[in-house]
């Protein structure tokens, strides 16, 4: 659970000192993707200091926040953020996806093509603070890369994807990519770690994050599009590859089985 930096977050509420100001606050922040689920708030000393209001003002404050649903307040543990990630498809729904292939090529299909746009415009759009923040988590996929920790390159791979939806600066489009990844961090199509699955796939997807990362710091627009999109293109073919290995070693397997030859892998019921 991270801390929120409270010097730099919150501003001093300088006139109209109602819960209502702290409460609309506090909303642009979550919906602009600066607080993010499980940040947790400061103190409510702390934040009522920090928002220059009594404490009663900021105890009704975060109590009609926790009604909304979007802080939770644990006994022991303080206020935090809610898991805000909507979701862009029904939970009965969502069951349906890891039984259908095509779910997942049409999952990765959209990617490519948002994850283009949303390239596009963080190369258009994004601050020194946004590219601060993406050279941050370049050079943790490089050092994880080098150390061959695969499984925290993968999950700094999804990071570095969220990174490039905030440096969007598109609320909708940042809240869409946010549900994309949560079902990919769900593991609803793929385990992403998969891709990870050698030093020649880790490089290679090293290669693309950099070329998207770079077109970015550049402001080149057409070219971080490109990258997003030729990235996505690359997921899309190593998945097909793998949906097509995993289905010739199952028919491998029936017939082994009907032959009476024993395999070490059994065939999953």
């Amino acid at each position: 659970m991270t801390e929120t930096n409270s010097a730099t977050i919150f501003t001093t509420i300088k006139s109209s000192k109602t819960s209502d100001e702290v409460v609309r606050q506090i909303e642009a922040l979550i919906l602009e993707g600066v607080l993010r689920g499980g940040d947790r708030l400061p103190s409510e000393r702390e934040l009522a200091l920090q928002f220059d209001v009594s404490r009663p003002i900021l105890r009704d404050a975060l109590k009609r926040l926790e009604l909304s649903g979007l802080v939770v307040t644990r006994h022991g543990d303080g206020t935090s953020i809610a898991n805000v990630i909507g979701q862009v498809f029904s939970e009965p729904v969502v069951k349906l996806f890891p039984a259908h292939h095509k779910a997942a090529a049409d999952y990765l299909e959209y990617r490519r093509e948002i994850e283009s746009i949303a390239a596009q415009y963080a190369a258009e759009r994004a601050t020194s603070a946004d590219k601060a923040l993406l050279t941050d988590l370049m050079e943790g996929m490089e050092k994880a890369h080098q150390a061959k920790d695969y499984a925290l390159e993968a999950k700094l791979d999804v990071e570095f994807h969220n990174a490039i939806g905030e440096c969007a600066h598109n609320i909708v489009l940042l809240h869409t990519l946010r549900s994309c990844y949560q079902l990919l961090n769900d593991g609803v199509f793929y385990n992403r770690s998969i891709v990870y699955d050698s030093a020649e796939s880790s490089t290679r997807l090293l290669d693309q994050h950099k070329a998207i990362y770079l077109a970015i710091m550049a402001a080149d627009k057409e070219a971080a599009a490109k990258a997003a999109a030729s990235h996505i293109r690359f997921l899309e073919v190593q998945m097909d590859k793998k949906q097509r290995a995993m289905m010739r070693e199952r028919t491998a397997q029936l017939r082994a089985l009907q032959r009476g030859v024993a395999t070490e892998s059994p065939v999953d019921d």
